[in-house]
């Protein structure tokens, strides 16, 4: 299993955690990835948040949302409805992120079933984070729980995929490359 932590900013503040202490626990389980979501504060203090992170952390940076930045990370993460903040057609949001980021920086895009998978397949991205595979308590709009059929959806799937939502340490995917954990490292 690959590791993904998700370093959600509001989680941290709920369980009183600092951002030091989680990147700590990320690193002793061998994370390769961590992706950095603030849905709350400024732009200015994501930046602070991703420059922290970067004299910490040595691994694969990502940044959910704010495309602005990705100077200061590897990639970017959007979700779908934040896609259609930049275009209501999300192939024509892609082509509008992939403009601003360049090849050298990693794209990827949250996807929620097999649908959105095989639309993700024409666009140009590295991975694709596939969920929810079960409930989770740092994305309370949950609709879709995939649960056992993620694996299924993933083999669909032409990018590396992220099994994200309410996913656990021990899970195990055999199409999913990366497994997104967020509050279950800090159990």
């Amino acid at each position: 299993m690959r590791l993904y932590a998700l370093c959600d900013q509001d989680m941290l503040n709920e369980k009183g955690i600092s951002l030091e202490t989680f990147l700590d626990i990320a690193k002793s389980h061998n994370a390769e990835v961590i992706q950095y979501r603030n849905k709350n504060a400024d732009i200015a203090f994501i930046k602070e948040q991703l420059i922290k992170i970067r004299q910490q952390y040595d691994g694969f940076l990502i940044v959910n949302d704010a495309y602005e930045l990705v100077e200061f990370c590897d990639g970017v993460h959007v979700g779908q409805e934040d896609l259609k903040k930049i275009d209501e057609d999300v192939l024509k949001a892609v082509k509008i992120l992939r403009s601003v980021i360049k090849e050298d920086k990693i794209l990827g895009i949250s996807t929620h079933n097999e649908q959105e998978v095989l639309k993700a397949n024409t666009m140009d991205l590295n991975y694709i984070g596939l969920g929810a595979y079960r409930n989770t308590s740092t994305k309370k709009d949950i609709i879709n729980v995939l649960g056992e059929s993620l694996d299924t959806i993933a083999a669909k799937s032409k990018h590396h995929v992220a099994a994200i939502g309410g996913v656990k340490l021990h899970d195990k995917f055999e199409h999913a490359v990366y497994n997104v954990i967020g509050s279950g490292l800090l159990k």
